[in-house]
């Protein structure tokens, strides 16, 4: 029986949503596995530490620093390892690879590479559970960017369906809330993808020059406060239909 904790950090805003989702994970009695400890923020880490108690190890879905800030700081308060994709963020000698299983006191973990939103992004299947943990490749609410040069849009796409194919019932996000309709939500952002691949390309047909003309055009309706991350995602769908003409 897996059991599935959050601790929701102190970092709120726009791109963040209520703040970081830090996801504790533990079989029956067994030790925790702590993923994605969020930013580095005392407050925030000693409740990690407190509420996870025992920890085998941290295990980062990718490097950006709203999730993965704290990580070293804890794990080396715990002495334990930190697992990730990018050996700039790993505490110890262990990455994670496409399929692998992390494996801990009875918890089953497998890793599934989900590249796009940035190049080292992954997911963490449990399988026993039927969940998948999404960091920001899908979020509870709302939909993500992709991080633009880092993130590639094709490899985005082809996540989304690499996980769509998991058939997974739950999905617990690095923002927002526990998604419990798996297959519309990913469905639908597939969908959204579409809509603004052609909403860009129309914008461009239409005259506009730059990602920026093609953000004030497409996102005209959006807070542009979130302009910065539009733009790195048209950045992405233009290099896109650049690979398709």
């Amino acid at each position: 029986m897996t059991t599935t904790r959050v601790v929701l950090a102190p970092n709120p805003g726009p791109m963040t949503l209520e703040g970081t989702n830090t996801w504790l994970l533990s079989a029956d009695e067994g030790r925790t596995v702590v993923v994605d400890p969020g930013p580095d923020d005392d407050a925030h880490l000693d409740r990690v530490r407190a509420e996870a108690g025992d920890t085998a190890l941290v295990l980062l879905t990718h490097g950006h620093p709203d999730h993965s800030a704290g990580a070293k700081r804890l794990a080396e308060s715990l002495r334990v390892p930190v697992r990730a994709v990018d050996p700039a963020h790993r505490l110890g000698d262990e990455g994670l690879g496409d399929g692998e299983w992390v494996e801990v006191d009875g918890l089953r973990v497998s890793v599934l590479a989900t590249p796009g939103h940035s190049s080292d992004h992954v997911c963490f299947v449990l399988p026993d559970d039927g969940a998948v943990l999404t960091g920001d490749h899908v979020l509870g609410r709302g939909t993500t960017m992709v991080s633009y040069p880092d993130g590639r849009m094709r490899d985005y796409l082809d996540s989304l369906k690499r996980l769509a194919d998991v058939g997974a019932t739950r999905l617990l996000p690095g923002h927002g809330p526990v998604v419990e309709d798996p297959a519309t939500v990913i469905a639908y952002y597939l969908a959204h993808r579409a809509e603004r691949e052609a909403q860009v390309r129309a914008a461009v047909e239409a005259g506009a020059k730059t990602p920026r003309e093609v953000v004030e055009r497409v996102y005209a309706d959006v807070d542009p406060v979130l302009w910065g991350a539009a733009e790195q995602s048209v950045r992405a769908v233009l290099d896109l239909l650049a690979e398709r003409a």
